[in-house]
């Protein structure tokens, strides 16, 4: 029984590839919020897998079976490749800087998964995590910036990968953890509902979206430039 939970929790791990693909048919037709939900519930398998792999002990009972590669693939594709091309295709900056751009976040990202220490000892991401899908999500349903506008703030978060800011790990922070984790829940359900309600734009989703998002710069600038490491 042990076995076959271990397996279903890596199944369920690999099933953010299904719905990667989803969001890959989405954005092929046109269909970016569609795409964008999609993408979601990749964020939130990724979210929540590994609190299964801790409960059912999936290293122990499987521990030919790397659940961690398995991981790196997906949160590859969904927090790179595709909001990559999905910036490309929703055509937030005009030709050619479309394609140079999505380059960019191509090539930084795969720079940064390969940093020694990108995580630190004390569980922060040094450097802007890759996380695109959430820069395109805030792109293209939140903000309503100018092309160039979405060009500068792709090349701002581009050049954040290589500066050394302690980022929060939500799900592993040791310092400010109940603050991370009830500012996680407050952004992820006001992204989500900015996603869901579009092309309407409440004015209280974006306060509480900007909101959630200045906590985490707060607790960034606070981890690396004033407090010690936790």
């Amino acid at each position: 029984m042990a076995k076959i939970l271990a397996w279903s929790v890596h199944v369920f791990t690999a099933s953010g590839l299904l719905s990667a693909f989803m969001a890959i048919i989405a954005i092929d037709a046109g269909n970016f919020r569609e795409a964008m939900l999609w993408l979601f519930l990749c964020l939130l398998i990724d979210g929540v897998d590994g609190t299964f792999a801790r409960m059912f002990r999936v290293t122990e009972v499987l521990p030919h079976v790397k659940g961690q590669t398995i991981d790196y693939v997906i949160d590859f594709a969904t927090y790179a490749i595709i909001p990559a091309y999905f910036f490309y295709s929703a055509e937030l900056v005009p030709a050619p800087w479309d394609l140079y751009l999505t380059f960019a976040i191509l090539l930084v990202s795969a720079l940064y998964y390969g940093l020694d220490g990108m995580v630190s000892d004390g569980m922060h991401f040094v450097g802007f995590p890759v996380m695109w899908n959430m820069v395109v999500l805030f792109l293209y349903f939140i903000f309503d910036f100018s092309p160039w506008g979405n060009a500068i703030l792709i090349l701002a978060f581009a050049i954040l990968h290589f500066v050394p800011i302690k980022f929060a790990y939500p799900s592993r922070a040791r310092r400010f953890k109940w603050v991370i984790l009830i500012n996680t829940i407050l952004c992820l359900i006001s992204v989500f509902l900015a996603v869901w309600l579009y092309p309407e734009r409440p004015l209280w989703i974006w306060w509480v979206s900007v909101l959630t998002v200045s906590i985490y710069g707060l607790i960034a600038v606070l981890e690396t430039y004033i407090l010690p490491e936790a």
